[in-house]
């Protein structure tokens, strides 16, 4: 077990690599999961920077996984943007923006991985799912496994999705959001702010945009002007392992993707997410090319 006296790097990655049995490996930074203590970014060891991995700029690289923490149970299929990424178990989130392309965050990135659509409960088939293999993993030029900045990643489908009511793309966003404004989180990410407690069915969370202000003074000198924090400064509610990569949707349009912070649901520590406003041209450049 972890002890709370062990430093708490960011999450690490929101990342984790949640096995349908429930166990973690530990096979990546940030919020990924890990069955172990052995890494200070293990979601399941609190000290943690990705949401899949979420990391900590300071530190080495982390490694745990988890899902929302203080949120509940989305209406089933009333996130149809929202994907897995499968390599034998769900390790990380993502969002469909076109029917042949996917968003994640960089940190989640492995070279082949199975994208599922129309999920809800990830431990049974319930007829509305699309399993799809990726064709390309592209992470942004910039990204720096360093200090997460430009933690965003392309997926394209080695063939497009059927759209249905199972299964949509989401908005990229028209402008930048301001702070305060309500976004909806998801993913089946941890839902335990100490140890594990990964879920089968997708779990949602409400949470504002926090302030620039807030955001640096909760994590001074880690946040780029790639990155925005999001959720509640008295902790108890958050994205966590497993939910890296996910979507942040506010007003229709994903804002954001979940990627980092310092264990999960901790006061004065909320989730980072990458800034999706600011990667609209490269986005639409690289769907372009490839």
């Amino acid at each position: 077990t972890c002890s709370s006296e062990q430093q708490t790097p960011p999450r690490s990655w929101r990342s984790g690599s949640l096995h349908r049995s429930g166990s973690q490996s530990s096979e990546r930074p940030g919020r990924a999961q890990s069955s172990s203590c052995t890494h200070s970014l293990q979601r399941s060891c609190r000290p943690q920077w990705e949401r899949s991995h979420k990391h900590d700029p300071s530190d080495a690289a982390p490694i745990e996984d988890d899902k929302i923490v203080g949120g509940y149970e989305c209406r089933k299929n009333s996130v149809p943007y929202q994907v897995s990424l499968n390599s034998g178990y769900h390790f990380c989130g993502g969002s469909l923006i076109s029917s042949s392309w996917v968003v994640s965050a960089a940190h989640c990135y492995k070279s082949r991985v199975q994208l599922r659509l129309g999920e809800h409960n990830i431990a049974v088939n319930e007829g509305t799912e699309q399993f799809i293999s990726s064709a390309k993993v592209i992470r942004h030029p910039r990204y720096s496994s360093y200090n997460l900045d430009n933690d965003i990643m392309l997926i394209k489908l080695s063939k497009p999705a059927t759209l249905n009511s199972y299964v949509r793309t989401v908005s990229l966003p028209s402008s930048c959001a301001s702070s305060g404004t309500r976004c909806l989180i998801s993913g089946w990410g941890n839902m335990s702010t100490s140890g594990s407690n990964y879920p089968d069915r997708l779990r949602c969370l409400d949470a504002p945009i926090l302030s620039d202000s807030s955001c640096r003074s909760s994590y001074p000198g880690q946040i780029t002007s790639n990155m925005f924090c999001a959720g509640f400064l008295e902790g108890g509610k958050d994205s966590c392992q497993g939910d890296s990569g996910g979507p942040v949707v506010c007003n229709g349009q994903l804002q954001g993707v979940v990627s980092w912070g310092y264990g999960c649901a901790q006061r004065n520590k909320p989730g980072v997410y990458a800034k999706v406003c600011n990667y609209n041209s490269w986005i639409r450049s690289t769907m372009s090319s490839n």
